[in-house]
């Protein structure tokens, strides 16, 4: 039997894997894009950096194992005969787009992180009132 770790050394464990992976460049057939809105069904409608929106769908190797959210940077495979679709092979990691924007292969003006954040305004008071009935 194995050695069970605890939650933290699994968390810990993870992080190293990814900080270890190599970074996956374009080749033929591939092009960078990122997620816009999630579709359902594991499909998504991605703008990819050739300039062209197209339907992206998610693989069934990553499929349920990396979760993408809108505002996610994706390598996708170029389909050869359908151009408005593509196959999401990689989502990259925040460290990995840093790379890439530094090497050159995005766009520095590119946003990371377009997800809608709420702010939590817990400084303001708040006065709500209730009226006898």
């Amino acid at each position: 039997m194995g050695k069970k770790l605890t939650k933290k050394k699994q968390q810990k464990t993870v992080q190293n894997q990814e900080n270890n992976r190599e970074i996956l460049m374009r080749e033929a057939g591939l092009e960078y894009a990122q997620a816009v809105k999630m579709l359902g069904e594991g499909r998504l409608e991605i703008n990819c950096f050739d300039g062209k929106t197209r339907m992206g769908h998610i693989r069934g190797k990553i499929n349920k194992r990396v979760w993408i959210s809108p505002g996610d940077i994706l390598l996708v495979a170029l389909r050869d005969f359908q151009d408005d679709k593509a196959d999401i092979v990689h989502k990259y990691s925040l460290d990995e787009i840093k790379e890439l924007k530094k090497i050159g292969q995005i766009p520095s003006d590119t946003k990371i992180d377009t997800q809608i954040k709420f702010n939590d305004n817990s400084d303001e008071d708040i006065d709500i009132f209730f009226e006898d009935i």
